[in-house]
């Protein structure tokens, strides 16, 4: 498992020190996005998770700084209620997003899990729908969250899902 770990960390580390070049040079430009996620499916321990098992929803809001007309910086706080047990939970998630051609966009996001031991990264692919006559634009996104987690036991788990994210963007 470690071995997986430590490539993982270095490709998100490698794909941002190849973006901080264009960073420079970019004309900045802010906006944000506010959502809703919900996860659909995880797996964890050897276990299966789906949302009919233990609904849970987050309220993802980012700021996002336009590097270029392709790459974006995006801080994203994530504040996630989960039904049973009651859990309420933060994760900071800052990723970096390039544009692609009609609408889409791919980027990752690495993960931490506020008060809990938790970490990872989560990639994503989104497609954006303007809205007529305004500056933003509506959004779905699938994510794939990727967690680092410690079990009960003391010992590292990895947990892997799919989720849907709606929301605006600005």
């Amino acid at each position: 498992m470690k071995p997986v770990r430590c490539v993982l960390v270095r490709v998100a580390m490698v794909v941002i020190v190849l973006t901080i070049p264009r960073w420079g040079a970019a004309q900045n430009r802010v906006g944000g996005h506010f959502g809703a996620v919900f996860p659909l499916v995880s797996h964890a321990g050897g276990e299966t998770t789906t949302i009919g098992d233990d609904f849970t929803v987050g309220f993802p809001m980012g700021i996002t700084v336009k590097l270029d007309d392709r790459w974006a910086f995006d801080l994203e706080l994530v504040p996630v209620i989960q039904n049973d047990p009651l859990f309420v939970s933060l994760t900071v998630h800052p990723g970096i997003i390039r544009g692609l051609s009609r609408g889409y966009a791919a980027g990752v996001r690495m993960a931490f899990d506020a008060n809990a031991a938790s970490w990872g990264f989560t990639p994503l692919v989104n497609k954006s729908f303007p809205i007529e006559g305004h500056a933003s634009s509506w959004f779905v996104e699938g994510v794939m969250p990727v967690r680092f987690q410690e079990d009960p036991d003391g010992g590292v788990q990895t947990s892997i899902g799919l989720a849907v994210h709606v929301g605006i963007g600005f």
